[in-house]
């Protein structure tokens, strides 16, 4: 049996805890969940949907109606009916802006906090407050 010469360390393990930890950090988004957005590039440019979804941890939003993508699904069980499915695919957030309430033009966000101590999120264009819903 060889004998070793380093004294094996758990800088590897270490290593892979931190690049976990890293990868793992919830992504800050500007749009969330019930949000009306407008996507601004992909093959479905121009079109205006809601948000079903948002994955935080990939900064992804999956807009109802759009980047639709096809999925053949078996059947798991008899009384199951197997097919192609049909259902919209996440898109990557930066792809999609917030639409203004007041005029449903592409908006960019702001932070407001109010006397109360909410915060309030406001379109750039028109200055208006953008509720959220939820």
């Amino acid at each position: 049996m060889r004998i070793l010469k380093y004294k094996k360390t758990d800088r590897a393990k270490a290593k892979g805890q931190k690049r976990h930890a890293q990868n793992s950090e919830r992504v800050k988004l500007h749009v969330s969940t019930g949000d009306t957005v407008k996507i601004l590039r992909g093959d479905d440019k121009g079109y205006v949907g809601k948000v079903i979804r948002v994955y935080r941890k990939t900064g992804k939003v999956v807009v109802e109606g759009a980047n639709i993508v096809k999925r053949h699904r078996k059947a798991r069980s008899p009384e199951e009916q197997g097919g192609i499915v049909d259902f919209p695919a996440p898109i990557h957030a930066s792809n999609v802006m917030l639409l203004d309430p007041s005029s449903d033009a592409p908006t960019r966000t702001r932070r407001r906090i109010d006397t109360d101590g909410t915060k309030e999120r406001l379109s750039v264009k028109s200055g208006e407050a953008i509720p959220r819903v939820r």
